[in-house]
């Protein structure tokens, strides 16, 4: 009889058998040529379509399905497919990317010197063909699995504002989470900051700068004066940072600006640090007191910190990697993902399951082929040890 080592070794050749990771390709190859801009609903609900072919062309029809439909924003697609009775692991992933539309007119999907690169390959779609053919490993090898249901989001590079009470209910009875965004080296995901989204609005008085320069009260000035006070309440030491995206205001060289804005990305490693940036923002003010500061935004993910409930999942991912090829690095990182909303809920989840490789939302964003094989057997192996294997 087998034992669960030798379980793992057949996942590791089944995954790395060359037809298997030709195929894997192929269906990269697809997801990434049917682009997904987070802001096109056309391409979004293409996109949904092709996950839901996939899904049953590679692991049949799902036990369970059902698709949220969202009249402006990506659908969010949940398949289950019935497994050992009590075992029930979620795995999320989203198939929005940042890219817009005609992205890929100028920027192919390509294979060159072990590197596949592309739109949104690896943020996050080679994930979610990753996660597909995990639990395939272990139907055609006849081994145990638990109930897997998957759910893939089309709206999480803008926050997760529709999906996320999807991706909460859909792991409320889960035994654990995994999420398929990308990895780093042999490494999971174990800690992410929170993060806020937030616009921060000046409005001044309006006045000639040469003929009535104290009449004036200067929107760009006082959005100056606020500017200073956020970056000064940036700490490293306590993982707090604070990024000015974007500015904008004002009418003319000569003329005291009225209005000026500017677009805020905050990052926080616990909620103490959200509590003491939520006093800075409403603290925030200008020099002169008739130019008036209004915040508007929200904190869009909660901080992922590492508890005993994702300690002991980590602890069984860790002992299938370390059979696969070395122990799993645990990698904390300043993004946000669907698991920082799992994670503030007190529920197991591992982030970061999916690929090797480098560049999201940038130009030389590309996947590592030869790590592909390997991290579709750590999920696959962890998945079987989830089940009670």
């Amino acid at each position: 009889m087998p034992s669960p080592v030798d379980d793992l070794s057949r996942i590791a050749s089944w995954c790395r058998d060359q037809p298997h990771q030709d195929a894997q390709l192929a269906d990269l190859r697809r997801l990434v040529e049917q682009e997904s801009p987070s802001d096109d609903k056309k391409l979004l609900d293409a996109t949904a379509d092709l996950l839901e072919e996939l899904l049953t062309e590679r692991l049949g029809p799902p036990s369970r399905t059902v698709r949220h439909r969202n009249p402006d924003l990506g659908d969010v697609i949940e398949a289950e497919y019935a497994g050992a009775p009590g075992a029930l692991v979620t795995v999320v992933g989203h198939y929005d990317t940042v890219w817009p539309a005609g992205t890929l007119a100028g920027w192919p999907f390509t294979v060159d010197g072990g590197r596949a690169g592309g739109p949104g390959v690896f943020d996050m779609k080679a994930g979610l063909v990753q996660g597909v053919w995990a639990l395939r490993a272990l139907r055609e090898l006849g081994l145990p699995r638990p109930t897997v249901r998957f759910v893939f989001n089309g709206d999480e590079e803008t926050g997760s504002v529709t999906s996320r009470p999807y991706i909460e209910r859909a792991t409320d009875d889960a035994n654990a989470t995994l999420v398929l965004e990308p990895g780093g080296e042999w490494g999971v995901k174990a800690g992410r900051k929170g993060v806020g989204i937030f616009t921060v609005t000046a409005t001044g008085i309006e006045a000639h700068a040469g003929l009535d320069p104290t009449k004036g009260a200067s929107a760009i000035h006082g959005l100056s004066d606020v500017i200073q006070q956020l970056t000064a309440a940036a700490d490293l030491s306590r993982g707090t940072t604070v990024n000015v995206g974007r500015i904008s205001g004002g009418t003319a060289r000569n003329v005291a600006a009225g209005e000026a804005s500017c677009l805020i990305d905050l990052r926080v490693s616990t909620q103490a640090e959200t509590d003491r940036m939520d006093q800075v923002l409403a603290g925030l003010h200008a020099a002169d007191p008739r130019v008036a500061i209004a915040v508007e935004g929200h904190w869009s993910r909660p901080p992922m910190r590492p508890d005993a409930a994702s300690g002991r999942l980590f602890a069984v991912a860790d002992e299938v990697a370390a059979h696969l090829r070395a122990p799993l690095a645990q990698l904390h990182v300043g993004g946000g993902s669907d698991a920082n909303f799992v994670a503030a809920l007190g529920r197991p989840v591992l982030c970061g399951m999916g690929a090797t490789g480098d560049g999201a939302h940038a130009r030389h964003e590309h996947v590592l082929l030869d790590d592909l094989p390997d991290r579709t057997a750590l999920t696959s192996g962890t998945l079987l040890r989830l089940a009670g294997a």
